[in-house]
Order: C-alpha cells, then sequence, then structure tokens
C-alpha cells in the first residue's frame, strides 16, 4: 500500500479524489493502492526547556542561556492532534512507500519531516511537488514525482529556522521578562519581531522629533500653467522675495520647448509581499488577512501557490498561458462576463514572451502568483477583490508597453529660470486593462506631478505672468503602514521603489514572505504596537522595549537580514547548517552575559487592553502651519507696484478674484491640484493630501 500525506483534511481529500482512493477511513481515505492521510500543519514541535532538564521549568536568570546539547520534537499535546498521529503512525508502520504531499515549501517540508522521524519510518520516500491545486497540476505531479532526498537542504534550511528561533526566542525572552518586566508581564523577544517592531519604533521617534522648518518656493502663472523656478527651495524669505522684486514686472519668455516619448512596461506579476502591499493600499486589508485570501483562493483552485517570492513565470509555463487567460475569459459576477473585453484583443495571435515575466533562472520552488484558468465561483466579495487582482495583473502582462510623451517647457524671467513638465498618454497599451479603475488614475493624479497635458507653448514667446512666492513647512516621515511595513520587512528596512534594485535587496531581507504577516500580528497581540486608522504606532511597553535592547543583533534589520541570507544559503546548499546553529549559541551566550552585567534600565511600563483603547492626542504637524504667500499687489495687466504679503483672513492671496473663472485653475499654493468650488469657498483637488489653500466666498468673509 502507498500512503500519501497531505498538510490538510481539505488537500487530502482533493489528491484523493485524483488517485480514486474513495473510500472514508477513520484519519484517512483509501482505495486504488493508496491511503490517503493528513496533519492538521504542525504535529510536533521542538521539545520546550523543562522536556530537558527539571530546572529550567521554573524561570530563573541562573539557568541562562538554555542550550540543549541535542534537540528533540515531540508531539503537540492535543488529544486530537494525538488521535490523528496514532493513524498516521499506523499506516506509515505497514506502507510499502510513503508519498510525502505536503505543502511544498520549507514549512511544509518541516511539518512532514518531523511527523515521519516521530513515526520511525523505514520504507522509501517520494516528494509531490506542485504550484496549483488544479485536477491537472496534481496529476502531472504524480506522473513527476521527485525523491525526498531532493529536499533535504529544504528541511535543513526549516529545521535550522526553528532551532535558531528557539534558541533566541527563549532565552531572550526570559532574559528581558525576569531583568525588565513587572506585574508578570512576559516580555516577548523574537528573532524577526523585535527588528520588526524597532523599524516603528525608530520611524515613531523621528516623528515625535520632527521640528518642521519654512522654505520657500517660487513659481509662476503664465498662460493657465503654473511654471516653477529651477533654483528650488529658498531657505530664507529674504533670499525669495529678492528673486520675486527681480521677476514681478518683466515679462516671462519661453527658452526651450522640448518633447520626448517614451515607453512604460506593465508592472510585475505578483509575489505574495506585493499582492499583501497591494491589498493594504487598496483595500485597507491586513497582510495577514490577504494571505489567508490567497490560501483559500488556492486551495479552491483558483489561483497558485501563494507564499512566494518571485515575480517571475518559469517559461515552461508560457505555453499553458492561452489556456489560463481562455479560463479567465469564462470567470462571471453576478452572471456577467467580468474580463471577457480585456482577453479579447489578445485572441487568436501569439502571446508575447517578455523577459520581465518569463525568467526561469529567477524562478526557485514556485512562479509568481497566476490564475490557474479554472474560473472562479462561489467566492466573498474579500476574495473576488484579491482574485481581481491577480486576473488583471496576469492580463496586463501581455498587453503592449504603454507609450507617452513628455513635454519640458522652461522659461525664464530676467535671470530666474522656470520649468514645467507634463506627460500625455500617446497610446495606454497595458493601462487599458486599468481603465475602469478610476481609484488607480486618481492615486496617479495625487502622486505624479506630471500627469497633465500642457497647452501649445513656442520658443521664443513673450508675455504677462503672475508670480507668487510660497511660504512651505518641511514635513516628518510618515508612520508605517501594513504595506510600508512589509516593504521595509522585505528589503530590511531600506526604502526602495525601484522594483529591479528591491529585487535584488529580497536576499537579505527579514522573516519569509508567508510569515511576516504572523509577525506583525504578534507584535499586536504582545501590545507592542496598535493601529490608527491605517497607521502602525508602538506603545509605551513597545517603544520601552527597543529603548532597553542594547543588543544590536537583537533589533537590527540588517544583521538580521544577514541572518535570513544564510539561512537561504542552507537551502540551496551554500551554507553549513551546524555553523548556522553554533554561530547562534555563541551569541546567545554573549547577549546574556551583556545583559546580566547591565544596570542602565529600570522596569518596561505595562501596556493594557485599556490603555490600548484611549485615543492619542494628535500631535501638532507642519501641516498646522498656514502657507503664507507674497504675490504682486497689482494683477499682471496692470502697472506693478511694490510688492508686499497680501492675504485674507484664511491666509489666501487676495489677487485671485474669488468668483468661478478661477475654477480650474491650478492652485497658487501646491502647485499640482486645480481650483474646486465648495459650499462655503474656492479650496484645491488636492485638499485631501494636505493643501490648504482656501478663499472664502464674498458674502463668507468678515
Amino acid at each position: 500500500m502507498i500512503v500519501c500525506i497531505a498538510e490538510k483534511p481539505s488537500v487530502a481529500k482533493d489528491i484523493a479524489h485524483i488517485l480514486g482512493a474513495n473510500t472514508p477511513k477513520n484519519g484517512y481515505m483509501e482505495g486504488n493502492g493508496y491511503q490517503v492521510t493528513w496533519t492538521f500543519g504542525h504535529l510536533c514541535c521542538l521539545k520546550e526547556p523543562n522536556d530537558y532538564q527539571e530546572n529550567w521549568k521554573h524561570w530563573s536568570l541562573a539557568a541562562l542561556p538554555m542550550i540543549p546539547q541535542r534537540f528533540g520534537i515531540k508531539i503537540i499535546d492535543d488529544e486530537g492532534i494525538r488521535k490523528q498521529f496514532s493513524i498516521i503512525e499506523k499506516l506509515y508502520q505497514k506502507a510499502d512507500s510513503i508519498i510525502n504531499c505536503g505543502d511544498a515549501g520549507q514549512e511544509g517540508e518541516l511539518i512532514q519531516r518531523w511527523v515521519m522521524q516521530k513515526a520511525h519510518i523505514h520504507c522509501p520516500v517520494k516528494r509531490l511537488w506542485i504550484s496549483s491545486m488544479t485536477d491537472e497540476a496534481i496529476k502531472e505531479g504524480f506522473k513527476n514525482l521527485k525523491d525526498q532526498s531532493d529536499y533535504q537542504s529544504l528541511y535543513l534550511a526549516g529545521l535550522s529556522r526553528a532551532i535558531g528561533d528557539w534558541i533566541l526566542g527563549m532565552n531572550a525572552t526570559r532574559l528581558y521578562t525576569l531583568k525588565y518586566g513587572q506585574n508578570r508581564q512576559v516580555l516577548s523577544i523574537g528573532r524577526v519581531q523585535t527588528p520588526t517592531l524597532a523599524l516603528i519604533v525608530n520611524r515613531q521617534k523621528e516623528i515625535d522629533n520632527f521640528k518642521p522648518e519654512p522654505y520657500w518656493v517660487l513659481s509662476t502663472l503664465y498662460r493657465d500653467t503654473l511654471f516653477v523656478a529651477t533654483k528650488g527651495k529658498y531657505n530664507s524669505q529674504e533670499e525669495g522675495e529678492k528673486d520675486f522684486a527681480l521677476i514681478a514686472d518683466k515679462p516671462f519668455v519661453v527658452t526651450d520647448v522640448s518633447k520626448k516619448k517614451g515607453t512604460e512596461a506593465p508592472p510585475h506579476l505578483f509575489d505574495l509581499t506585493s499582492l499583501q502591499v497591494e491589498c493594504n493600499k487598496k483595500f485597507s486589508y491586513s497582510a495577514e488577512m490577504t494571505l489567508n485570501l490567497i490560501q483559500s483562493l488556492y486551495e479552491k483552485k483558483f489561483t497558485t501557490y501563494p507564499r512566494v517570492d518571485t515575480q517571475y513565470l518559469s517559461d515552461d509555463i508560457y505555453p499553458k498561458c492561452p489556456s489560463i487567460l481562455n479560463g479567465v475569459f469564462q470567470a462571471k459576477l453576478h452572471g456577467q462576463p467580468v474580463y471577457a473585453e480585456l482577453v479579447k484583443p489578445l485572441g487568436g495571435k501569439k502571446l508575447p514572451k517578455s523577459k520581465k515575466v518569463f525568467d526561469t533562472s529567477k524562478v526557485t520552488d514556485h512562479h509568481a502568483i497566476i490564475p490557474t484558468g479554472v474560473p472562479p465561483k462561489e467566492l466573498t466579495d474579500m476574495e473576488w477583490n484579491v482574485y481581481d487582482l491577480i486576473a488583471k495583473r496576469f492580463i496586463c502582462v501581455f498587453y503592449p508597453d504603454c507609450k507617452f510623451s513628455t513635454t519640458t517647457v522652461l522659461g525664464k524671467v530676467e535671470d530666474i529660470e522656470f520649468k514645467v513638465s507634463g506627460k500625455e498618454i500617446l497610446e495606454p497599451g497595458w493601462r487599458n486593462v486599468y481603465a475602469k479603475d478610476q481609484k488607480l488614475h486618481e492615486e496617479e493624479a495625487n502622486n505624479n506631478n506630471e500627469e497633465k497635458t500642457l497647452p501649445s507653448f513656442a520658443k521664443g514667446e513673450s508675455g504677462p505672468h503672475t508670480p507668487t512666492l510660497t511660504e512651505k513647512w518641511t514635513t516628518p516621515p510618515k508612520y508605517y503602514t501594513e504595506a510600508t511595513l512589509l516593504r521595509a520587512m522585505e528589503t530590511a528596512g531600506k526604502f526602495v521603489e525601484d522594483e529591479e534594485l528591491r529585487a535584488a535587496l529580497k536576499e537579505n531581507g527579514i522573516g519569509r514572505p508567508s510569515s511576516r504577516a504572523g509577525i506583525i500580528e504578534t507584535l499586536f497581540k504582545r501590545h507592542y504596537i496598535r493601529r490608527e486608522r491605517k497607521n502602525l504606532l508602538a506603545t509605551p511597553t513597545g517603544i520601552q522595549l527597543i529603548d532597553t535592547i542594547h543588543e544590536e543583533l537583537l533589533k537590527s534589520c540588517e544583521l538580521t537580514g544577514i541572518w535570513e541570507k544564510k539561512l537561504r544559503d542552507i537551502e540551496h546548499k551554500k551554507y553549513d547548517a551546524g555553523q548556522f546553529i553554533n554561530e547562534l549559541k555563541q551569541q546567545i551566550s554573549i547577549i546574556v552575559n551583556d545583559v546580566l552585567r547591565d544596570n542602565s534600565n529600570g522596569p518596561i511600563a505595562v501596556t493594557t487592553d485599556a490603555d490600548l483603547k484611549k485615543k492619542t492626542k494628535k500631535r501638532v504637524t507642519s501641516a498646522k502651519h498656514k502657507a503664507q504667500v507674497t504675490q504682486p499687489a497689482n494683477t499682471p495687466d496692470k502697472e506693478a507696484g511694490s510688492q508686499k504679503v497680501q492675504k485674507s483672513k484664511s491666509g489666501t492671496p487676495t489677487s485671485l478674484p474669488a468668483d468661478d473663472s478661477i475654477i480650474g485653475k491650478p492652485c497658487p499654493i501646491c502647485g499640482t491640484g486645480t481650483i474646486i468650488k465648495g459650499k462655503t469657498a474656492y479650496g484645491c483637488s488636492n485638499w485631501k493630501s494636505g493643501c490648504t489653500f482656501r478663499l472664502p466666498f464674498p458674502n463668507q468673509e468678515g
């Protein structure tokens, strides 16, 4: 009899159906020469301290560091788990061979290896390795079973991770709890969670210690187009007013008009982190929520394996893409086709094969997350939102590049140079896939100052203009959201927008894509952080804990990233697992000695559930500073007089007429928004982004 073991009952049921093992038994399915059983995730775990030595049962500084001579595993103390393990053990003892059908990743390998070790198996073991749960993928996987020995280094990496987390977590948690905890408070320390907390705390301190400083920007309105001085910021008002006075009564001259055509490739396919980032930005889903949703879509056979860190497909997927697109074509929501109009332009011709999409060298165990081609049905609204992101991203990578033209106009008044840029979409290409995504367009309009079409300018033309000297204030860094925190974890705290560079830094990221969501949730459960809308804020406990920790190994993203790199190297047979564990043993011994000698810190505050419910006082930031605008006393078509600051009571320049003629004109404060009409005043379309422009209606002043 061949015994197959999956990670959960639902997966085992799918595999049993394919193999013809359709007879239900107690804890397994049987038929056609197969017995298909399952675990419930982890059935085994590393032994706890008191399993090694009796004196390790009680928390004591004298017992630290706890380093077992040899690490062992045990069955998790749960009646249901013990019962299922007993069933598996009996099946294994009678098996002719075993097929490990566990989750195709590091954790999945560890789960099944520990069960096999505890059951003392003696028969040959094969490995099923698949990237999707469709019937076709399962059948293909069983035709191409691998030897379990091929995945020994994957197991060693998972084992090293588990042991490393035990050494650091068990010892450091007891150490800091006993030294600095109070009122039976446990101060949890972790190899990944503590550096992640340090990121949040350090950002919060940057914000709290930030002192806004004023600067001035010189711009001028010529032919309803706002040009900005190329000098950049003025650090003193006097310097800005000097140039302002120089240009106020002089004509504006266009010195250069240049047009440059460019292309924009479709965005990369999703890996788990980029999907979590997108879902947080677009739907405010937490990282854990997104992981649960994409896991559900995978188990329902609608999307491929989710716990991946690559955004590429291997070359062998290319021939399958037409049939996958055909499945997406058939997707319906409320009985109506969703993607048919988007897939149609790709039909009847060979799909393009871009190196930015298909690159086997950038795929290890699994490829990027894509649809399987099985038309989705019976999805929740939240599942549909996630599927929609994945389907559209898959469709758009086969569309042409977006073609655009960038126009740059340079102008001059006396010796002061000005510049404005505009971008015009010539051929939308892949952007057609997102044509109905209004939120995307709104975000781009707010984030990209150049996304505007300029009127036609001619070199040498000249005319009157309205100069403006605007006082602005520097702004603090933004609080982390789950989206920005995931990106920071991915690149070990380095902030990189460029996708290619970010991919290179992934090697030294902290945590695995599949574990980062759990790490963030752990910080919430420990009361180290809390949410304020989308923002992540550290609690007094979290801040004090990071302030108390002096050991860089425990809180440095860079050092933790190096450990993560070593674990990946173990998986790829480039680093020795034994050496990794020995290094950690030495590190924890040094940390224990250093902390025991340290008497510089007192007990750490306890943050309760009640504390988390209290609202924090809003901090006054630069947004509270009213922008001061200097404009000419006379309008450009009148004789220019002396310049002075003219403002209404709202701090808005009075040189703009308070009537509907100004609607749609560029905002004189931020320069990127346009003037809109509200209920009691004219304002800026960028008011959500913090622009303070406001011009009351005439009957509202006073």
